[in-house]
C-alpha cells in the first residue's frame, strides 16, 4: 500500500519481533514496526549485496520527509555507494584524538601501565586542544607548529609526545579502513622526519662517582638501621639499596612481590619485565640480608605507606635526596642503574654478563640470543656477589678513611699480585 500519515499512525505495534509495511509508490521504502517504535527504512542492493538503512522515527520525520530521504539513499545505492560503508566512514572520520587513544589502549593489551600513563598524560596536556576534535583534522602543518610549541617547553617531552601521536595515527591507518581505504593516507608526523627537525636530546649519564659509592652506601645503611626512622623511611632506604645492588629498574623493584622472591635459594623473579621476557636473577648475599630483615608477608616487598600490602611505593625522594647531598651529585633512581654498570666494570665483570644482570635486551647479539641462557641467570651468582661485596667494601673504606684497597684478581684483569 502507499504509505501515508494515516496508514502509519493506524498501524498496530507488534507485541514482539518486528513487522514491515512497504510503500507501493517508492520501491524499497517502508516502515518497520517493533514493540516500541515505528521507524522509516529503505532497502536496496549495492553491487549485488542487500542493504537496509534506518532513516528516522515516525513523529520525528513525516512520511513525505522520510520518502525523500529514501529516494536519496536509493539513488546513492544505484550509483554503487554502500550506505554501510559510508556510515563506517562517517564514524571513523569523526573519531576524536581522545577516542582514538582510548581505542589504541583497548586494542594494545600488551601496553605497560607506564606507557598508558604517558599516552593519557600527553592527550591531557600536549594535545589538550586537539583531544576533542577529529584525529583526521591533524595536518602536517599543525604537527610542525605544535612540535615547535612543545619543544620550547621541553625538547625531550616534545619528542615523546610526537612519537605517541605517530603511534596513534599509524594505528588509525591500519584499524579504520572503510571501503578498504584508510582514513589517514599519510601520517602527518612524518613531517618531523622529512624535515629532520626531531630534537637531539643528550643521553643521560648521571651516576654516583665510584669513589663516592662507599659514602652513598653508608648513608643508606644509616637510614636503614637508625631506630628513629619510621617503617616508611626504612622501606625507602631498603628499596634504594636494592636498586644499587641489583641494577634493576625502579618499576621492577617497586612491583616486586614476595611470591617472586626465594630467600632460601637466593633468587628473585620478574614475570613481566620491560622486554616482555620473564627472567630470574640471583640475589647477592648482601641483598638477601636486606630482604630477610624485612617483615615478610603477602603482597609487595616494598609496600606503600598508605595502602600497605595493597600497593607499592611510588617514589623514594627523601632517600635519594639524602644520598645526593652526601655524594655531592644530584642523582635519580635510574642513575643507580648506571652506577651498577660502573661497579660491574670495577669488578671486572664482562659487559655481556652485566647487560644480562641489568635485563638489557640482547636481540642484536646472535650468540647470546640463541646460545646463551637469558631467562634464568642464577649461574651469575658469583658476579652479583662480587658487586655486593665491592659495595660493602667501599663502605668500610669510606668509614675508616685510611684503608687502601689492594688490587685483586677481579680488578686487575685476572693478574694476581
Amino acid at each position: 500500500m502507499k504509505l501515508t500519515k494515516s496508514v502509519v499512525e493506524s498501524a498496530v505495534l507488534p507485541t514482539k519481533g518486528q513487522v514491515f509495511i512497504w510503500d507501493e509508490e517508492t520501491r524499497g521504502f517502508g516502515v518497520r514496526l517493533t514493540p516500541t517504535a515505528k521507524t522509516y527504512i529503505v532497502q536496496g542492493r549495492v553491487k549485488g549485496v542487500d542493504r537496509r538503512v534506518s532513516i528516522g522515527r515516525h513523529g520525528v520525520l513525516t512520511v513525505q520527509e522520510a520518502r525523500k530521504k529514501a529516494q536519496s539513499e536509493l539513488a546513492k545505492m544505484d550509483a554503487g555507494i554502500d550506505p554501510a560503508v559510508e556510515k563506517k566512514r562517517a564514524e571513523a572520520y569523526s573519531l576524536t584524538l581522545k577516542q582514538l587513544a582510548e581505542k589504541y589502549i583497548e586494542k594494545r593489551r600488551e601496553l605497560k601501565p607506564s606507557s598508558i600513563a604517558d599516552i593519557n598524560k600527553h592527550i591531557k596536556t600536549s594535545f589538550a586542544s586537539w583531544a576533542d576534535h577529529p584525529a583526521t583534522e591533524i595536518t602536517r602543518d599543525k604537527v610542525a607548529t605544535k612540535f615547535t610549541e612543545l619543544t620550547d617547553r621541553s625538547p625531550a617531552q616534545a619528542n615523546q609526545a610526537m612519537r605517541i601521536l605517530r603511534a596513534l595515527l599509524n594505528f588509525a591507518r591500519g584499524e579504520y579502513r572503510p571501503g578498504d581505504k584508510p582514513i589517514i593516507v599519510e601520517n602527518p608526523v612524518a613531517i618531523l622526519s622529512d624535515t629532520k627537525v626531531w630534537n637531539r636530546v643528550k643521553s643521560r649519564s648521571g651516576r654516583i662517582p665510584t669513589d663516592k659509592i662507599g659514602i652513598a652506601w653508608n648513608v643508606l645503611q644509616t637510614l636503614r638501621e637508625d631506630p628513629a626512622q619510621s617503617v616508611v623511611g626504612r622501606t625507602l632506604a631498603d628499596a634504594v639499596s636494592f636498586l644499587l645492588l641489583t641494577g634493576c629498574r625502579w618499576s621492577e623493584m617497586a612491583c616486586l612481590s614476595w611470591e617472586n622472591v626465594n630467600l632460601d635459594e637466593s633468587w628473585w623473579h620478574i614475570p613481566d619485565p620491560k622486554n616482555r621476557e620473564a627472567v630470574t636473577f640471583p640475589l647477592s648475599k648482601v641483598a638477601a640480608e636486606i630482604l630477610t630483615a624485612r617483615k615478610q608477608k603477602s603482597g609487595y616487598v616494598f609496600p606503600s605507606r598508605i595502602r600497605e600490602g595493597k600497593d607499592h611505593i611510588k617514589d623514594a625522594r627523601s632517600v635519594i635526596d639524602a644520598v645526593s647531598e652526601a655524594v655531592g651529585v644530584r642523582i635519580s633512581p635510574h642513575d643507580l642503574r648506571r652506577t651498577f654498570r660502573a661497579i660491574a666494570g670495577k669488578c671486572g665483570i664482562e659487559l655481556w654478563k652485566t647487560k644480562l644482570l641489568m635485563n638489557h635486551k640482547m636481540s642484536g647479539d646472535v650468540t647470546i640470543k640463541h646460545y646463551t641462557e637469558t631467562s634464568d641467570l642464577r649461574d651469575l651468582s658469583t658476579e652479583i656477589n662480587a658487586i655486593g661485596d665491592w659495595i660493602v667494601r667501599q663502605g668500610i673504606i669510606a668509614k675508616t678513611n685510611n684503608v687502601v684497597q689492594l688490587p685483586t684478581k677481579a680488578n686487575t684483569g685476572g693478574n694476581e699480585r
